[in-house]
Order: C-alpha cells, then structure tokens, then sequence
C-alpha cells in the first residue's frame, strides 16, 4: 500500500514539473461526450482545438497548469468539468529538417529523438551530403555539428539535443559543383577528394588519377603520390616539381627509394602543386636493334641475342593485340625487302610456310583490323577483299582468305536479305562472264554442285525478287521473261510472276490470289512458249476441285501463260458447242456454259429468268442435231404449278432456247384483230 502511494505521489510530483511542449500529444478524458476520443497535438503556436471551445494556448504548462485551464474553458459549454482527466500521452519534437536530405520539411519525432533520428525521419541523407557542416538553428542562433565524427565514433556528446521549432540545415558538398546532377562518389573522388582549395594539394602530370586531394598534416610527397594512383611507366620520377607558396623544388623519387634518407623529401604545405612530368627517351639505334610496331602491346626498339626467333620478339612486346591483322604482319628487311607471314594459319595448322628469321636492323610491322565501319577499307589491297552486293544484310567490302568459303562470306555480311532471290546468285571476275549458281537449292538439298571457289577481287551479287504487280510494276517489270510465268483473265492479281522448277501450278495460282468469282474453272488454258510449235493444254480445275486428281493439272515451265476465262460466253461464240444459246424475252440473253448436270430452269436462271413479257406457256427448245432439227414446245407456267405432272424436255450442248413475247402469240393476234372489228362497227354506228 506504501509503495503504490509512494509510486502515485512520484508520478503525480512527474507531472506537475513537466511542462507541455510543440508536438505533444495530450489525452483528455471526458466520458460521454464526443469529440475527445483521440488525442490531441500540440501545434506549432502552441494550440491545442477543443470541441465547442476552440483554440487553448497550452505549450509551457504544466499538466496540473492544463486541467484547470481546460477545465475552466470548458464549463462554459459543459456540464461535470470535475471528472475531465488530462494526461500526456507521449512527448513529441516538432522540428524542421532541410538541405540535401531526401524529403526536407517538417518532421515530429519521438521527445528524446536526436539529430540522427531527425535526419532519419526526413527519408536520410542524399549522395553528397557534407556531413561536417550540419547546422541547427534555434533563435536566430546557428550551431555547427560535425556529424561525420559522429557517425565515425558515436559519441552521442558530438551531437545536441533537439528543441521544439529546430531547423536542421544539411549542406551540400563542394564536390557536387554548381550544377544539379545525379551524385557518382566514384567519378568524383577520380579527380581528387579535395572539399576546400586552401586544404588541399593539386597533383598532375604522369599518375594514374589525377586531382585535387584534400591535406594531412602526417602525410609526406609520397603518401599523395600514392593518393594520386602512383606514377605511371612514362613518368621521369627522377624530375617530379614540388610548388609551395610560389617555391618550385625538385624530387628525385629514384634517389629516395634506392636510398630509403627522407632528406631528399621536401615538405608539403596545404595549397601545394606537385607535377610528374613524361619520361623524354632516346632514340635507341644499334646493330642488334630489331623494331617491333603496330598493334602490339608494347612496341618500340629491343635489343636482341643472335638465337632469338620470331616469337621470342614478339612476345617480348606482349603479342599481338585484340585489334591485330594477325594474317598479314610484315617483315621489313634491313635492305628494304618485305616478307608476310600469316601468323593465324600457322598456328592453327593451315599454313606450311616456315616461321621467318629475324635478324639485327630488321622491322616487324602487325597491322591493324579493318574497322566495322570501313573507314579503314584502304589498309587490304583488292586482291585481299571480296565485294558483296544485293540483297544482303550488310554489303560491301569484306576481307578475303582461301580457307573461307561462300557461306563465310554470306555470314560475314550477316546473312541474305528477306527478299533476296538465292536462286540466281552471280559471281562477277575481272575479264569473265557472270557465274550464276542457284544457292536455294544448294541449301535445301536438291542440287549437289558443289559450292563456287571464290579468290580476292570478286564481286558476289545477290538480286532482289521482284514485287508484286500491284505493288510496284517498275519493280517487277525489269524481271526476265525467261524466269517468268504469266497469269491472265479472272484471278486476284493477274500480271508476271517469277517462277523456279520447284513451284507447281497451285503455287503460281496462289500467288495471284486465286480464281475470282467470275472464273470458269472448266476451262483453263494453259499456253507452253518454250517449245518449237506452240502448244495449248485445257485444265478442267473443276474437275480437280472434286476429285483431287494431280495428273488434271499441267507441269509449268519457265514462259508459261494461263488464262483463266469468264463464266459468261457471249464473246466467244466458236465454243457454241459446249454451250447453249439462250434467246427471247428473258432479261439476260446469250450464251451460257452448259453441261450434264444442268436442266432447263438451270438455263433460264442463268439468264436471268423471263421477263413479264414472256410467254411462259410456250417455250421453244431447238435440238442441233447431226441429220435433222426439231423443236420441242414446253408449259413452263403448267409445270412450275404442278411439278410432278410435268417432266422437263431434255436440254443439250448447243441447243438453242428461246423464250417467245405474249404479243407475238396467236391469241395475241385473234385478241388484235377482234378488237380492230369492234373499233370499225363503231366508228360505222356513229356515222
């Protein structure tokens, strides 16, 4: 019992001693009556709003302070103001964070919150931030904190406490420039880590990463050298200048480390100047000189024994480079004879030519590839390049061996286009006829003709099949009659199409869209010009249509034409005998194919049917036969009434059928006449 009055009396002592701050969160408890279920914020004046009451100043009051303040605003409007209970709910700091930090504004953190969680709070540092000069403003005061120390040892001491309405200023480095980008410590720090010109050390000339480097007092000439990257294998450490306060001194680097006295070292001051200039070497000359150039990792003069071969030379200088025409490095003898060596063939076994002598005053040259771009074209003499042009990915001027082949080549130019016409490849040489190879059946496997052996100087030509006709007649137009077929008369896209042996007739068909809707598909001719005497070949496709016999359709060659005819005859009146002659009052008259499954009302419908006109009572059939000729007469209105009455007349290849006009019938010509009589009596009984 002692202890909880013991605890009640610290906490209340607690209470009454702590006083209300900006951000807090106060609880007021008031049962029954809404509007104080949440807590409530102390904001940055230092106002809390309650309900019916409005805006109460509370920030530097004690909690005890508060109830009475609340109570007394509050019985203006409410009832038992005795059992309002206020406590602080958790201590808060409201503090403003702003500079180079993620999201700078306002930010409420914890009421023991330090600077780090602050920073935290505002989403962190941003790359560049410069962590020594972090400000905090409070009352027109301005504290510097080196937060680097910090965070380098975590001595919370470093660091003070925050206040309400503190504004946490982060700046910026000098390493960032003058200019917004996107922060690279790595490409920054290459040029030096410098922050301040008056503390630092300028070091340039010939060291890996030259710059401006921030200075140390424990530091010595050789400590920044080694800052700076070291020297690098053209420098002349032995001439290295030291500038201080306008004082130019020299370093002897070589001195220093072979004898170790830092006597020889000059000091460095912050504000210094330190250059390592080139290395001036001489012009090495003698009877045992051998030169080495090119592309080589190190070129230049070397001193050589008697018994030291080709290779012992060149890699001495590190060998060839990735960028070294290894087939074609040059041996340039002392009296001015040139020998080549292909090193590549050699090494891989291809060449039996023995690896050449070299002797003192001799010079290897190993030149360098011909780019991608063919800028360098010049550097591979004609007889060492083959042209290719056409329908290729990349043409033009490629490098040459005996060991490649055609397909090298084509590879090498990234492969035939998407219209290319493989079939007639031609290779072109100085002084010869084109050479044609047919490359799509090579690959395909129809054709064993070897591959053509290609050398330097020839010219690899790879057409472009020819458009559509109804995309660019220019185009196709300039194709060889001879590679050609012709598709004429009713199909999509009549006109010229090339054509190979192993296309079929489908295939050259398909082409052109196939048979249009007006087609007669029993009629198709096929015209052969590529024989001594013209010769034509009808193709009932119909007829294949149903049955699916190949042997219907023809074998094509190249100068082929087919003609697909309309279904409607009237301009080709010598087939009369496959057809049927359709005349009188019907609404389209002519001729029409005809054949053994077709009738008579097949006939007519083709025609169009009769015309209101037409005396269906007596339809005229003419039979053409081959000794005599009849007419038979049929009720085509008495039939179309009762069909199974009625047969229908048999109808043949050219017979004629002819659809008689009511007025020229003889009861039109009764009807006429007794009309003609009524009219005479009664012009007679008027008179």
């Amino acid at each position: 019992m002692a202890c909880s009055l013991l605890s009640t009396g610290l906490y209340a002592e607690t209470e009454v001693r702590t006083l209300i701050r900006i951000g807090d969160q106060l609880q007021i408890s008031f049962l029954g009556e809404e509007g104080f279920e949440n807590s409530f914020e102390v904001d940055r004046q230092g106002y809390i709003n309650l309900p019916e009451v409005g805006l109460v100043k509370v920030s530097g009051l004690t909690i005890e302070d508060l109830r009475s303040v609340v109570r007394q605003q509050l019985a203006q409007s409410y009832r038992n103001t005795e059992q309002l209970q206020i406590n602080l709910k958790e201590s808060r700091l409201l503090v403003t964070v702003l500079g180079y930090v993620q999201t700078p504004g306002e930010v409420n953190i914890s009421g023991q919150g330090n600077l780090q969680m602050a920073l935290t709070a505002a989403g962190g540092l941003k790359p560049g931030a410069q962590l020594d000069r972090i400000q905090i403003k409070r009352a027109g005061q301005v504290q510097v904190v080196d937060f680097k120390k910090y965070m380098d040892s975590g001595d919370e001491a470093l660091i003070p406490d925050l206040q309400p309405l503190d504004i946490v200023f982060v700046p910026s480095s000098p390493l960032t420039g003058n200019v917004q980008v996107e922060f690279d410590a790595a490409s920054l720090l290459a040029g030096g880590d410098a922050a301040e010109k008056k503390q630092s050390v300028r070091i340039f000339g010939e060291v890996h990463n030259p710059g401006t480097f921030s200075f140390e007092a424990d530091q010595n000439m050789v400590d920044l050298l080694m800052r700076a990257g070291g020297v690098t294998r053209f420098a002349s450490v032995s001439q290295i200048r030291l500038i201080t306060e306008g004082e130019p001194q020299l370093f002897d680097l070589k001195a220093y480390l072979d004898s170790g006295s830092s006597r020889s070292m000059p000091a460095v001051a912050a504000g210094a100047t330190i250059f390592v200039p080139m290395k001036e070497e001489e012009i090495k000359t003698g009877n045992s000189t051998i030169y080495i150039m090119g592309e080589v990792f190190r070129p230049g003069a070397y001193e050589s024994k008697a018994e030291a071969s080709f290779f012992d030379i060149l890699a001495n200088a590190g060998g060839p480079t990735r960028y070294a025409r290894s087939r074609e490095i040059r041996i340039i003898r002392r009296n001015g004879t040139v020998v080549n060596f292909d090193l590549q063939a050699y090494t891989e076994g291809l060449n039996t030519q023995s690896v050449p002598t070299i002797a003192a005053g001799d010079a290897i040259f190993v030149p360098e590839k011909n780019d991608l771009n063919q800028t360098s074209w010049l550097k591979i003499s004609p007889d060492k390049a083959v042209h290719v042009l056409g329908a290729v990915t990349n043409p033009g001027r490629y490098e040459w061996s005996n060991e490649m082949t055609l397909l090298d080549l084509l590879a090498e130019s990234s492969g035939p286009a998407k219209d290319a016409d493989l079939a007639q490849l031609s290779i072109k040489r100085k002084g010869q006829a084109p050479e044609i190879f047919n490359l799509e059946a090579y690959l395909s496997g129809r054709d064993k003709t070897p591959l053509p052996q290609l050398k330097g100087g020839d010219t690899v030509i790879i057409p472009r099949q020819p458009e559509l006709p109804s995309g660019n007649k220019a185009a196709w137009i300039k194709q060889s009659s001879e590679e050609s077929v012709f598709i004429l008369g009713q199909v999509g896209v009549p006109g010229r199409y090339r054509f190979s042996p192993e296309l079929s007739f489908l295939d050259v068909l398909a082409a052109a869209n196939g048979p249009s809707q007006q087609a007669d598909l029993r009629e198709v001719r096929v015209i052969h010009r590529n024989q001594s005497a013209v010769q034509l070949t009808q193709i009932d496709l119909a007829l294949y249509f149903e049955t699916g016999d190949q042997s219907l359709l023809p074998q094509l060659q190249a100068g082929d034409t087919i003609f697909i005819p309309d279904q409607v005859l009237t301009n080709y009146p010598n087939q009369a005998h496959k057809s049927v002659r359709i005349m009188g009052a019907l609404n389209s008259p002519g001729y029409y194919r005809f054949n053994d499954d077709m009738n008579l009302l097949d006939l007519l419908a083709l025609a169009g049917g009769p015309t209101s006109e037409a005396l269906t009572e007596d339809v005229h059939i003419v039979h053409q036969g081959c000794c005599d000729t009849r007419t038979t007469h049929f009720d085509l209105r008495a039939y179309l009434k009762a069909p199974q009455a009625h047969l229908l007349p048999v109808v043949r290849a050219g017979d004629t059928v002819f659809m008689p006009v009511r007025s020229q019938s003889r009861w039109s010509e009764s009807m006429a006449l007794v009309r003609d009589l009524v009219s005479l009596l009664t012009l007679m009984l008027l008179l």
